[in-house]
């Protein structure tokens, strides 16, 4: 019986692989067709790369996301660190209900409504004070506003499983609050930091809604070019984006995962000379 348990459960994860992964897949093959339809293969070409070096308005909105998505890294990573700190650290604070409600807010209230609620603020401010006109500007508020819970959560997390007995001691040696925080707690959560930032470039650089909502006749981002030329049928040049945009982030997810599992394995054979020596 637990042969055959085995045996669904691998069967059901190599479904769940499939269903996940084939698509991906497809894209990246059909990147290079030669073909125009983007479903018939004729043969191997990179035709399409060459294409997509040659659309400006592909390029240009491709690069305004991306600065927009390292800007809305950035800028989540700073204010999501201290929403975390401040759950973990000062847990009965006056308002402490309604502090985590804000930071938990994002997360449940869709996406839409965030969208309009936003528009209709920067509209009744600009209509006000004469500004923020919509563009670029508005676009990194509503992205930050949206991965502020994300990199909040995972550094509230990785703060609510540290050792305490670090921090005390730091303290009893005579660290300050904020010295504490940047020679001992920063370093123990950086490993959180780098997972929240590349959460929020990949929340913001595939983000349509708050995007659609928020942008200026000068600010297209690259997923609307994207989702307008679907709604005409597909050209093969998405193709070759895609698959551009899936070896950039794998590289990086892979370096990154290389990076800290040496600086973990650094740390253990650390501790474990320090055990030796004592």
């Amino acid at each position: 019986m637990s042969r055959v348990n085995k045996w669904l459960g691998g069967g059901y994860l190599a479904l769940v692989f499939l269903f996940l992964y084939v698509p991906t897949v497809c894209v990246v093959i059909y990147s290079f067709n030669e073909s125009k339809l983007v479903s018939v293969w004729t043969h191997f070409s990179f035709r399409w790369y060459v294409a997509l070096t040659e659309d400006e308005e592909l390029l240009a909105a491709a690069w305004a996301s991306l600065r927009i998505a390292v800007a809305t890294s950035f800028s989540a990573v700073l204010i999501g660190t201290w929403a975390g700190y401040v759950l973990a650290r000062f847990t009965r604070f006056r308002g402490m209900t309604l502090f985590t409600g804000m930071i938990n807010a994002p997360l449940v209230i869709p996406e839409v409504i965030q969208g309009i609620s936003l528009l209709l603020l920067f509209v009744a401010m600009q209509q006000a004070f004469g500004w923020p006109e919509r563009g670029m500007l508005t676009i990194w508020i509503g992205h930050t506003m949206l991965c502020v819970s994300y990199v909040a959560i995972t550094v509230h997390s990785r703060l609510l499983s540290m050792d305490e007995s670090l921090h005390e001691a730091a303290q009893v040696l005579g660290a300050t609050p904020l010295r504490v925080f940047w020679d001992i707690t920063l370093p123990l959560i950086s490993q959180a930091l780098i997972s929240g930032w590349l959460l929020s470039f990949t929340i913001s650089i595939d983000d349509v809604l708050m995007t659609a909502f928020l942008s200026g006749p000068d600010s297209t981002l690259l997923p609307m070019i994207v989702f307008s030329r679907a709604r005409v049928g597909l050209n093969p040049e998405i193709n070759a984006l895609g698959t551009l945009f899936i070896g950039i982030v794998s590289v990086v997810v892979v370096v990154n995962n290389h990076f800290m599992l040496a600086r973990q394995r650094r740390r253990e054979r650390e501790i474990y000379l320090s055990y030796s020596q004592s």
